[in-house]
């Protein structure tokens, strides 16, 4: 269950040390349109159900925080124990992409926990391996990061730029542009694992309005998935996948969670 393993990896942590682990983690910005000369607070949200604890800047767990749009790149900046945790300036219409990027941590739950998570979370192929590799009764040792990303619409928002990639391990990416479609339209979100469609990735997405009736997909051979957002609001695409970790990590699995935030409110 999601709040088993949640606070069993709160045990793992500090006394005193904020709540930066949990199921879901993505962006929540100030405001999802802002003006066209505007700036926006972006703040950072870990939690389950579209229930978030803010989550304050920590330079030392961010790999990369930026902003990207029509005229480039920029760094997403604070100072460190901030919340928001970044702040960025709009200077021009458009479409723009908020990327965050974790640095990997390590954890460790006992086996039937781990076991647990994994059947939760979709990951059958990784209780498969460790059932073949007689691991079964083993505990799980995993490094994790996030892969955030959070879609914004300034001013008229314009038709550029809702797809655009940004290397992330794991990233979704939508193939149609929620500020220019209705809430009857169907919308095809790609899962990229190291820039290449993955399929069989179980996708959940979550309406703030209405977090406890998810939709949920799996990827198919060219990592799509395919749902109808018929409610307007804020919505919460995520995605884990996991795979062996690599000699010299110190764990036996690593999983990658993105997260996609944009607003749904149709033409």
């Amino acid at each position: 269950m999601r709040c088993i393993y949640r606070a069993a990896l709160s045990l793992l942590m500090p006394l005193g040390a904020a709540p930066a682990v949990g199921h879901d983690f993505w962006i929540e910005p100030s405001t999802f349109r802002p003006g066209a000369d505007s700036v926006v607070r972006i703040g950072l949200r870990v939690g389950e159900k579209f229930n978030g604890e803010p989550v304050a800047r920590d330079s030392g767990k961010i790999d990369r925080f930026f902003m990207v749009g029509e005229a480039g790149e920029r760094p997403v900046v604070e100072r460190d124990g901030a919340n928001p945790a970044g702040m960025a300036r709009i200077e021009a219409p458009g479409l723009y992409v908020i990327g965050y990027r974790s640095k990997a941590t390590r954890i460790e739950l006992e086996a039937s926990k781990f076991e647990s998570y994994l059947r939760e979370e979709g990951l059958g192929h990784v209780i498969q391996s460790r059932a073949e590799r007689g691991e079964s009764g083993k505990s799980g040792r995993e490094i994790y990061s996030r892969c955030a990303k959070a879609l914004l619409s300034a001013g008229d928002g314009g038709s550029e730029g809702f797809d655009r990639i940004l290397g992330f391990r794991l990233e979704l990416v939508p193939e149609r542009n929620p500020y220019g479609s209705t809430a009857d339209d169907e919308f095809v979100f790609r899962v990229l694992f190291e820039g290449k469609p993955l399929a069989g990735v179980l996708v959940s997405a979550m309406n703030k309005s209405e977090p406890d009736q998810p939709l949920t997909a799996r990827s198919d051979e060219e990592g799509r998935v395919h749902f109808a957002l018929q409610r307007t609001g804020i919505w919460l695409i995520t995605a884990v996948h996991m795979v062996r970790a690599q000699a010299g990590s110190d764990a036996d699995w690593e999983s990658l969670w993105a997260s996609l935030t944009f607003e749904s409110s149709g033409r």
